[in-house]
């Protein structure tokens, strides 16, 4: 874990919020976070939106829909929205996530003929950004690696992979390495400290190349530990 001593309690959060709730990778994660028990609310710009996408879910577990803002008052908030609404969104609910615990899993990636490709970010990363932009949160990088796909995928059981989790403080880092774990087959595993965020966001255009010439849904294991 982090050398640092710990600057919070954030303890086992009873509720997951979920910002950009509605696109692929905010659904992936709350049918599996709903599934293991989380009540997780589902953000969106727009609340008719994330109700209907909520009702997807309903099923699986406590699921419901919010507009962001109200998604922004559970007691984890995870950041799932394209890198383009991410500085604003953030700086509107700054005073919203003060005191929590907020997952960033942004990827700033482009795209042209030669495949995917890390757009660099000025802050460093994503989540240094967002750490920037949150200075009375607790933020923490993770769930980059993880496809939508088998997230979302109801016949798939277990998705055998390493979550890296990154940030600086250890009581955080351990509450979402326990979260990466709620997904069958996942581990979370400590990454580093935030500023090792920028090159584990890049790494996702390594992956996307990687499941376009291999048809697959390739992710990350960690040998030794």
């Amino acid at each position: 874990m982090t050398e640092g001593a710990s600057t919070a309690d954030p303890g086992h959060p009873g509720s997951i919020g979920i910002l950009g709730g509605t696109g692929p990778q905010g659904r992936g994660l709350a049918r599996r976070f709903a599934a293991a028990g989380y009540r997780v609310v589902i953000g969106s710009r727009s609340a008719e939106r994330a109700a209907e996408t909520a009702q997807q879910y309903a099923e699986i577990g406590d699921v419901s829909g919010a507009v962001n803002a109200d998604a922004a008052a559970a007691d984890l908030v995870i950041v799932a929205v394209p890198y383009d609404g991410h500085a604003e969104l953030l700086t509107e609910l700054a005073p919203k996530l003060a005191s929590k615990i907020v997952v960033d899993c942004v990827n700033r990636i482009g795209f042209d003929k030669h495949g995917p490709y890390p757009v660099p970010v000025p802050a460093g990363s994503s989540a240094q950004e967002a750490a920037e932009l949150l200075p009375d949160s607790t933020v923490i990088a993770a769930f980059h690696h993880v496809s939508s796909a088998l997230l979302d995928d109801s016949d798939v059981d277990k998705i055998e992979l390493d979550v890296l989790v990154l940030g600086e403080d250890r009581q955080a880092i351990g509450v979402v390495c326990d979260l990466a774990a709620a997904i069958p087959g996942a581990r979370g595993i400590y990454g580093g400290r935030l500023r090792n965020a920028a090159q584990v966001e890049a790494f996702t255009a390594n992956l996307i190349a990687i499941n376009r010439r291999y048809k697959a849904h390739a992710g990350l294991r960690i040998t030794d530990v």
